[in-house]
């Protein structure tokens, strides 16, 4: 199954990278090649991360990384929605456009 990130999720991404490399670009660097290849694994298992609680749909699902969720839905393809700091509560302009 195809991996296909959002822009808001790649943005989000990027700005943690940002954050981690002010003191450690080297770290940085490391957490997003450990974030998309724990992410590359959807591919084979879309639907191994569990049912987003504050959802409660079958079709939104995260995973977890560290101290990050990856927040994604499955139809035909998988669709990276965002991430974000497992402390903060999902808004719904995150998932905007989806069918809860």
């Amino acid at each position: 199954m195809k991996v296909v990130w959002s822009p808001l999720a790649l943005q989000r991404v990027e700005e943690i990278v940002q954050y981690i490399a002010a003191d450690n670009p080297q770290a940085a660097a490391q957490w997003a090649e450990d974030l998309f290849a724990t992410v590359g694994r959807l591919t084979d298992f879309p639907e191994s991360g569990r049912i987003v609680p504050e959802v409660n749909s079958s079709r939104i699902r995260e995973i977890i990384f560290g101290t990050y969720c990856v927040i994604y839905s499955v139809k035909k393809q998988v669709e990276i929605m965002t991430v974000r700091k497992s402390s903060q509560l999902l808004r719904a302009s995150e998932v905007d456009g989806e069918e809860l």
